[in-house]
């Protein structure tokens, strides 16, 4: 279990779903992972904000997809950050775009959403009340945020004049975004992280690392650069089962990659992400070119 109050900048905290039919959606992801939903939207509302629970922790939370929003579902990474208006300066400087001007959510917070050079969009949270995802790192709360690209310099330029990212490689050839000091922020809830990382053979520097960077291949000229996200689960065959019972489509079946085991699934209304189950067994496993959710 891992439980959060909280992050520090630059670290990707919370995940939402823009949904064309949110209940909808609530319902798979409920019998997906077992979330439990509350609409947090004021009484009256027309638009949905549900958010989703395990133990009473906030996970994720399935929205309403916005007016003048592109049709289609799709899953949105939000950064912590000390001050989204001056996150949007540096965006600009940087050669990305602003979608939206930073605006306030309630008392919850306030947020912006940009895209990077490449398109890839992305939202940044100043937090309030609203602390990020509490729950994460266990079976159906977020374990990873991943980029894909099609320009991975100009995205390391980008993202390390925004936030200060750098690149470590893992074997494989699995690439990671890193943020100095992270580890030592975790740390201080977890006195023997790094003692037990080494005990697993973690490679130096993945105490840091908070996202990953996945080249786009060649062979998917359809694909956007976009943000996807990685599930941890218990049982990654399973999961994929479940979510074709439950209306959804398995995308690229269960396969063995470095230190997991892992598949892709798109929901019923169009929204793809990973579903992982930490494999340390499969720490040498060859890595194979899959571009993630």
């Amino acid at each position: 279990m891992s439980e959060r109050d909280g992050y520090i900048p630059g670290v990707p905290c919370w995940i939402d779903t823009t949904q064309p039919d949110p209940e909808a959606a609530a319902r798979f992801y409920e019998g997906l992972f077992g979330w439990e939903f509350e609409n947090v939207m004021p009484p009256g509302s027309d638009v949905k904000y549900l958010i989703g629970r395990i133990r009473g922790g906030d996970v994720a939370a399935v929205s309403s997809r916005p007016e003048g929003a592109p049709p289609g579902a799709v899953w949105n990474t939000y950064v912590w950050v000390d001050s989204a208006d001056e996150t949007a300066a540096k965006v600009r400087d940087a050669g990305g775009r602003v979608l939206s001007e930073p605006f306030e959510v309630m008392d919850s917070g306030r947020m912006a959403v940009f895209t990077d050079p490449e398109g890839a969009v992305f939202a940044v949270w100043q937090a309030k009340q609203h602390k990020g995802s509490r729950i994460v790192n266990e079976h159906g709360s977020l374990n990873f945020n991943n980029l894909n690209t099609r320009d991975p310099e100009g995205a390391r330029a980008f993202y390390g004049a925004v936030f200060g990212w750098e690149t470590l490689e893992l074997d494989g050839g699995f690439q990671t975004w890193t943020l100095p000091g992270y580890g030592d922020h975790l740390e201080l809830d977890n006195p023997d992280m790094r003692k037990n990382m080494a005990e697993v053979g973690a490679p130096e520097g993945f105490e840091d690392v908070v996202a990953s960077l996945a080249p786009i291949p060649e062979d998917q000229p359809d694909t956007p650069p976009h943000w996807g996200l990685t599930f941890a689960v218990d049982d990654a065959d399973e999961i994929a089962k479940a979510a074709t019972q439950l209306g959804g489509t398995v995308v690229v079946p269960p396969f063995d990659a470095p230190w997991v085991r892992m598949t892709v699934i798109t929901d019923p209304q169009g929204a793809t992400f990973t579903a992982s189950k930490y494999v340390p067994e499969n720490r040498n496993v060859a890595a194979e070119t899959q571009a993630m959710g």
